[in-house]
């Protein structure tokens, strides 16, 4: 039973602890960027980027800061592509 509570969060290099505390600010973020959306349907000149620009922030922070093995994978094949 505790595997099933700490084998994703030690897959992604973080504690159960650590793990939730990352996903409850991300779900803050999310629920935050969620309502941006819903005023920006109805009134589109509010909150233009706010939706996109929080998750390209959020994806940079989960996968790139994060020591999993096929993120670093993907920094190694975007930094040869940049070369």
């Amino acid at each position: 039973m505790k595997s099933l509570f700490s084998e994703h969060p030690n897959a992604v290099g973080e504690s159960y602890l650590m793990h939730m505390l990352q996903a409850t600010r991300f779900a803050g973020r999310l629920l935050l960027a969620g309502g941006a959306c819903l005023i920006h349907a109805v009134l589109p000149f509010l909150f233009v980027k706010t939706a996109s620009e929080t998750i390209a922030e959020l994806y940079d922070r989960m996968a790139l800061n994060r020591a999993h093995p096929r993120v670093a994978t993907r920094q190694v094949a975007v930094g040869a592509e940049a070369s």
